[in-house]
């Protein structure tokens, strides 16, 4: 059943928290994500609508798999192409229509899954007194999911926009969405981006 904005309270104190839409992930790159372009619209729309509340996460990768530890170095060594090494120099920036957006967007870059490690999310968040964040991006269930959780924990209001979501696993992207459907109602909200500005007035 589709979500319904009346069922959402108003959004205060929110930040549109893009993860991951990178060239990397788009069409022809090394982790191709065949439906970003699909999604793609509906994300510039919402970094249109909100710029200036808007956080654009990029997923950096290693010079080299030997920088990073434990089982990540197996994983560069299998996706070598993927190491900044090998990458074309734009690979890791943001896809096509959203560069435009930053600045006033903000860009917030992470070494893994979780836009919350290692990173400076955290403490811009804090600063801006952020209570919410809108989720859009790549992957729903790797890096959108890592990151959701992480959000869950931090006790933050997590809303999801389920059509501007992407993963290159129709199986896995289903599993997570039927999982916040079922377990997760009190702590995560989904709404579609048409519905978004009913509940959430650009300031």
């Amino acid at each position: 059943m589709p979500p319904s904005s009346a069922t959402i309270p108003p959004l205060e104190d929110a930040v549109h928290l893009c993860i991951d839409m990178q060239r990397v992930f788009a069409k022809g790159g090394v982790w191709e994500t065949p439906w970003m372009e699909r999604v793609l619209p509906v994300v510039a729309g919402i970094a249109e609508r909100y710029a200036e509340r808007t956080v654009f996460t990029r997923f950096i990768t290693p010079e080299q798999a030997s920088d990073r530890p434990g089982r990540w170095r197996g994983y560069y060594t299998r996706w070598q192409n993927a190491t900044r090494g090998r990458l074309a120099p734009d690979a890791l920036e943001r896809g096509p229509a959203l560069p435009r957006f930053a600045p006033p967007a903000t860009v917030i870059d992470k070494p893994a899954y979780s836009a919350f490690f290692a990173s400076q999310l955290d403490s811009f968040l804090q600063q801006k007194s952020v209570r919410t964040v809108v989720v859009t991006g790549a992957e729903t269930d790797i890096c959108v999911a890592s990151t959701v959780m992480s959000a869950v924990d931090q006790g933050l209001r997590v809303v999801i926009v389920e059509n501007a979501l992407c993963s290159s696993s129709d199986a896995g992207h289903e599993a997570l969405m039927t999982m916040y459907r079922t377990r997760l109602q009190e702590q995560i909200e989904l709404i579609t981006g048409e519905m978004l500005p009913e509940v959430w007035a650009p300031r």
